[in-house]
């Protein structure tokens, strides 16, 4: 028997879910090392120094960690621990912890348990053996994690053991960069700095800004059994093989419809694992394609949302194989019905409790807020190459444009309302200042633009940067992405827009112009400036494409195309300027995400080859035996010449596609080792899209999915769409 058979045998029944508390607030963050815990477990002198580190970012010195350290460990080995890790994520895309015990021994041999400050604040583990783009070779090893305070430490509960997991940066020996935190923790001092100072000219009781994100995490559940039966979702995550089912997405009969009581028992489950982690986990759905679903939270703090949604990750992929499922993260794991992405809703809080992307009820408010708004359109229209190059991957690629994911062109969505607003803006204030202009700030302003945007602002899924209210949602960030990539870029952007805003103003105000008309008058340039990224129609369509690139926006469809934007001189100077990435750390990074697009086209490469050859190709052949014997046994029983021609143009139809699957396959081969002759890591990544992707993948699925058409059911080998995705 198949895979495939004996998984359809042997579909899971739905798992009970374990009795929770009714209340979430009973168990939410109980394995977080929260303010209130430290306050339990800390003197008050090493509370003061973590709280100073954490909210102003003052050091903490030796000493002092050493004591944080003794009440984390008191902490933790209270909650069963015996264990403890720098939990860091480097730019293989996933986390990486290493383990280390409590336990230790003196030198007379007394075992005792101990976590010393040196353990909490660093370690030391294998640089060369991650992704560093030539930073670091093989025989230059050592790296360190570095904890990052501001990330509170947590507890992580797996089967039978609980380790104690201290967020941290990772860097190389000569101090570069290695992972996805350090950076984003420059570029969100780099905000911090640059919008207090624009916030001052409208309230100096402003002293910090913090970028706030609320993801939304789009994923897939299928069965464990027909996972483990179909290699390409066990090797690349998505199907490189599939013919569309009958029933696809175009009843639209999923999205918000009832929750499979299955997938109901996993949600509760990993939702709980979450809420003990401190995920402010809020909302649960269906999803527009059959077997797809999501899940957002409330709210955070930039560093710390990415912590929890790289966290929320792993947690679901752990807690689906306890259901007998498994959760699909890839952006595009089925053909024809629509893909996952991961959609970061970016806003800006100031310490004084202002949403700096909200209108306010004042005129003065109302500026603050038209002055932010401004900004962020912008930074994008500034930026769309590097904001592209951050959401770039080879599973993205297949994502992007297709099946309501935003194209990828970067362009903005606004409203019809707020499009109003900045034409208005544009319109009424001139060249020369008069009182126009301060009449304007002191009444149509407030006039135009309400206290509440929510019902003013339509929402355009189609855009791959929208304004929702409050709020900007970046939709082109992929589903299996880490968030911080865009993240760093999208307020590495917005703080160098911010700093440029503030020299044009107050170059206007020393030239006598009022505080208040100069800052209109530089909104008015920044509106005229960058609204041909404004767009409000379907971003899907092809007249958009035209449109696109008559505005002279970019449409770069490809990952290795699109990292270009990382190493120009304009993305050297804005990285460099900002203290966010060395020139040698983009170059490195760069290189990194070039080979890793070469890597996953390459095991996908492989893996249809290997697929075609060892299941599609047999399984046909013996169909086709199987018919070639069935006309001769017609043509001995001298039965009519129609039923023969009938069976004939079956076979002639079964040959024609396992010559072409077969010609295919050894063209793909003999175009990937050319491909692997290039020293060129830029010209490998492009000829790998080129030579290897565009040129094969398609047209060798077509043939593949054909046949999964003619041969019998029973002799084919992988399991179907309709069934991956509506069994369960």
């Amino acid at each position: 028997m198949s895979l495939r058979f004996e998984a359809l045998n042997n579909l899971s029944s739905p798992n009970r879910t374990p009795e929770y508390s009714t209340k979430i607030t009973a168990i939410f963050a109980e394995n977080v090392f929260t303010y209130q815990t430290a306050r339990q477990f800390l003197s008050d002198e090493a509370y003061k120094s973590l709280m100073g580190s954490i909210k102003s970012g003052q050091k903490i010195d030796r000493s002092m960690a050493a004591q944080i350290a003794n009440g984390i460990r008191a902490w933790a080995e209270s909650k069963g621990v015996t264990h403890f890790t720098h939990w860091f994520q480097p730019l293989t895309g996933t986390t990486a912890e290493k383990h280390d015990s409590f336990f230790t021994l003196k030198s007379d041999g007394t075992p005792i348990e101990q976590f010393e400050g040196d353990a909490l604040v660093q370690q030391e583990p294998d640089a060369s053996s991650f992704p560093s783009g030539g930073i670091r070779a093989t025989f230059e090893a050592r790296g360190y994690t570095a904890w990052d305070p501001s990330s509170p430490a947590f507890i992580m509960d797996i089967g039978y053991g609980k380790t104690l997991c201290i967020p941290t940066i990772f860097v190389a020996y000569t101090g570069e960069s290695l992972d996805y935190k350090a950076p984003l923790l420059k570029a969100l001092e780099a905000l911090n700095k640059s919008a207090v100072e624009v916030c001052n000219y409208f309230d100096k009781n402003v002293t910090r800004v913090t970028p706030t994100l609320g993801w939304e995490q789009e994923y897939f559940v299928v069965d464990e059994g027909l996972f483990n039966a179909r290699p390409d979702l066990v090797m690349c995550g998505r199907t490189v093989f599939g013919h569309s089912p009958a029933k696809g997405q175009q009843l639209e009969d999923h999205y918000f419809g009832s929750i499979p009581e299955r997938v109901y028992s996993f949600m509760r489950d990993f939702e709980n694992e979450s809420y003990r982690l401190g995920i402010p986990l809020r909302t649960r759905h269906n999803e527009v394609a059959p077997a797809q679903f999501e899940c957002a939270p409330i709210f955070e703090e930039v560093n710390l949302a990415v912590d929890h949604n790289t966290l929320l990750m792993d947690v679901m992929t752990r807690v689906a194989s306890r259901h007998g499922l498994r959760v699909l993260l890839h952006e595009k794991p089925f053909a024809g019905i629509n893909g996952s992405g991961k959609h970061n809703n970016w806003s800006m809080a100031t310490d004084t409790g202002v949403n700096l992307l909200a209108p306010g009820k004042t005129p003065k408010t109302n500026l603050m807020f038209l002055t932010f708004f401004v900004n962020t359109i912008k930074a994008v229209h500034d930026y769309a190459d590097l904001l592209r190059a951050s959401i770039a991957s080879a599973s993205n690629d297949f994502r992007l444009g297709a099946n309501e994911a935003p194209p990828a062109i970067i362009s903005v969505f606004i409203g019809q309302y707020l499009t109003k607003v900045l034409q208005e803006v544009k319109e009424r204030v001139g060249d020369k200042f008069d009182e126009q202009d301060e009449s304007m700030l002191k009444m149509e302003i407030h006039r135009s633009i309400p206290e509440l945007l929510m019902d003013n602002t339509d929402r355009n899924r189609t855009s791959p940067f929208a304004f929702t209210g409050n709020k900007f949602e970046f939709r082109a960030v992929g589903s299996t992405a880490n968030c911080a990539n865009p993240m760093t870029v999208l307020n590495t952007i917005m703080a160098a827009t911010l700093k440029q805003f503030k020299k044009d103003v107050d170059g206007l105000i020393e030239k006598g112009e009022k505080k208040e008309i100069a800052i209109l008058h530089t909104i008015r340039e920044y509106i005229v400036s960058s609204e041909r990224v404004l767009f409000e129609g379907d971003g899907y369509s092809a007249e958009w494409e035209k449109e696109a690139e008559s505005r002279g926006l970019a449409n770069v469809k490809t990952t290795p195309l699109a990292l270009d934007a990382m190493v120009t001189e304009k993305a050297m100077n804005l990285f460099t300027e900002n203290n966010i990435y060395s020139h040698v750390e983009l170059e490195a990074r760069h290189e990194i995400e070039l080979e890793k697009y070469i890597k996953k086209v390459q095991i996908e490469s492989r893996l249809m080859a290997e697929l075609a050859t060892s299941h599609i190709l047999p399984a046909a052949i013996k169909y086709q035996n199987t018919l070639i014997e069935n006309l001769r046994g017609l043509k001995e029983a001298g039965l009519g010449e129609d039923a023969c021609t009938r069976r004939t143009a079956i076979v002639q139809k079964l040959s024609t596609h396992i010559n072409s699957v077969s010609e295919n396959v050894e063209e793909m081969i003999e175009a990937r080792k050319r491909c692997n002759g290039l020293s060129d890591t830029r010209e490998m990544a492009i000829a790998y899209c080129t030579e290897v992707k565009e040129k094969y993948f398609d047209n060798l699925r077509y043939h593949v999915d054909k046949l999964e058409q003619l041969v019998d059911d029973k002799e084919w080998y992988l399991p179907k769409y309709r069934e991956i995705l509506f069994l369960r």
